[in-house]
């Protein structure tokens, strides 16, 4: 019996082992059938993540195309009303493609919303982005930080050492060459806000900057798009949209007969507050007597992109005719919406003058705007006194609080000055009650404008400081200071300018030489205006980005 179980060992011994040689290759065949089924989902999985990876690219790619569609446009909304080819498109890429359309979606006040809707494909796989972008609003842009000199010729402007610049600031590419800094700096200026630049950091291998970074609190930016203030088409866009939208009864052509010297016909406007209301008063067909320009006095010739630049008459005293009744009325009479795609934008008064424009009167210690106004004018706009908004200013800064809504927008399609309040002085007797034009044929009686609380026979100054609250668009040429050099100042020294508000302006307009004439600048940027408090959208920002919470991308299907 021992021997037959010795015997039989062997053979158990050859079934255990093929048993267990059939279970290894059993688990072994599951395992790598798992392993396969594991491969295959990783692979269908990174195929998956790559069609839904250039499915998003793709619909990026679009909504990107369609931003560059909107910087090249001169007016957004008329391209859009027009029909202006790359509004709506596709894209084609190796593995994947996109459809988008750039509409009109809404206001936010009288700023208008874009939508920018695109849908990237790869396979079956498909991303959207649903983007809402509105005009970039910076607070001082430039076309050129330069100042007209000549007929074909421009001028440096320095921030100057001392300076506090507490506005943000865009300056257009001026694409010289040799390629130099495009912002002009002496001294040790402060820019506590953001600056960006249309130009590059670096001509070739050489940083332009590499001297000046310390100057800027609020940091830099290069190459950003141009703002569109240089482009006259743009411009005109703009203003035809403005006038268009504008009550006729706010329309006006003025038509100045008075037999002065250099005449230029004007429309005076007068602000005012009374009984917690605010009025306008309006005298049409006045005519300004023109004085010759100061050194500084230019502005650009049009129809010439820009480059060339010619002296104007600058303003001394006007007259208004005696047939000619002043209307006054409450502001709230100008109020219209501006309209697109059925949506209105928030009401805003509006005023349209296709001539030249006069801001101050004798009458009152300064200019109080009480509602919404913007005023375009096709020719230049004079400011002859101060001119605030009613309602919480900061104190001693002159900023409108947040929850004021008072605002004033003035655009001109040529330039926006402060008179000289000294030139009225050269000219004989000349009072408040005194004519230069008399006799049995007088048609006109002059019309002094100065600040009420310094009017005094034969003299009139500007208050110092001198307070511009508003939202300045310069398209012909700059900002800034009438006659500087010889100007009256109101102690015989330079003047402060507060503006606070916004500055957008074709070239630099001199307001003052450093240390020795005119006004010493001192601008805040009012951060209501990037709000869309002002209406007329009268805007020129060459960038659009996302509002607020605006950016939406989600996939439509798994």
């Amino acid at each position: 019996m021992k021997a037959s179980y010795q015997e039989n060992m062997p053979g158990g011994r050859k079934a255990f082992a093929l048993v267990m040689v059939l279970v290894v290759a059993v688990v072994l065949a599951l395992l790598g059938a798992g392993l396969l089924q594991i491969c295959y989902g990783v692979r269908l999985r990174a195929m998956k993540l790559k069609r839904e990876t250039i499915s998003m690219l793709a619909a990026e790619a679009g909504y990107e195309k369609g931003i560059y569609w909107m910087s090249k446009q001169d007016d957004v909304l008329t391209g859009l009303a027009n029909g202006e080819p790359g509004s709506v498109g596709s894209i084609n890429f190796a593995d994947g493609r996109c459809d988008y359309q750039v509409m009109f979606h809404d206001f936010i006040g009288s700023r208008p919303i874009y939508r920018i809707l695109s849908t990237g494909y790869s396979g079956p796989a498909n991303r959207v982005v649903d983007v809402y972008v509105m005009q970039k609003i910076t607070g001082w842009d430039m076309g050129l930080c330069r100042v007209p000199n000549g007929p074909t010729s421009t001028a440096e402007v320095h921030f100057a050492g001392g300076e506090v610049i507490n506005i943000p600031i865009h300056i257009n590419d001026r694409k010289d060459s040799p390629d130099t800094r495009d912002i002009y700096i002496s001294g040790s200026p402060q820019f506590l806000e953001k600056v960006e630049m249309g130009e590059s950091q670096y001509s070739g291998m050489t940083n332009k900057y590499s001297g000046v970074m310390g100057f800027f609190d609020g940091g830099i930016l290069f190459d950003q798009p141009d703002v569109k203030i240089t482009n006259e088409a743009a411009v005109q866009s703009k203003v035809n949209r403005f006038r268009n939208s504008t009550n006729p009864a706010y329309i006006f052509t003025p038509s100045g007969t008075a037999a002065l010297t250099n005449p230029q016909s004007a429309v005076q406007l007068e602000f005012f507050v009374q009984a917690n209301t605010g009025y306008v008063r309006i005298t049409n067909n006045c005519t300004v007597m023109g004085a010759a320009p100061g050194d500084h006095d230019y502005r650009i010739v049009p129809g010439t992109g820009g480059t060339h630049y010619e002296k104007y008459n600058i303003y001394a005293y006007h007259y208004k005719p005696d047939t000619e009744t002043s209307v006054t009325i409450p502001l709230q009479n100008t109020y219209v919406s501006q309209t697109f795609a059925g949506i209105p934008s928030e009401p805003g008064g509006q005023i349209f003058v296709d001539g030249n424009v006069i801001i101050g009167s004798a009458e009152y210690n300064e200019m109080t705007v009480k509602g919404k106004l913007t005023i375009v004018a096709t020719g230049t706009i004079w400011i002859a006194d101060s001119v605030i908004v009613d309602g919480a200013l900061h104190g001693g800064t002159y900023v409108p609080n947040k929850n004021n809504d008072n605002v004033l927008g003035l655009i001109s399609q040529r330039v926006i000055k402060v008179i000289d309040p000294g030139l009225a002085d050269n000219y004989g007797t000349l009072s408040p009650v005194d004519d230069l034009i008399l006799g049995a044929a007088k048609t006109h009686s002059y019309a002094p404008t100065a600040n009420g609380a310094s009017m005094t026979t034969n003299v009139r100054y500007l208050p110092d400081p001198t307070i511009v609250i508003a939202a300045v668009t310069v398209g012909g040429g700059g900002w800034g200071a009438e006659n500087v050099g010889n100007r009256k100042e109101y102690n015989g020294i330079q003047d402060d300018l507060i503006l606070n508000g916004s500055i957008c302006e074709a070239v630099r307009g001199v307001v003052g030489l450093v240390g020795n004439d005119g006004y010493i600048k001192k601008y805040t940027i009012d951060e209501r205006l990037l709000e869309g408090v002002l209406p007329g959208n009268i805007w020129f920002g060459g960038k659009y980005v996302p509002a607020p919470a605006g950016w939406h991308d989600y996939r439509s299907n798994d």
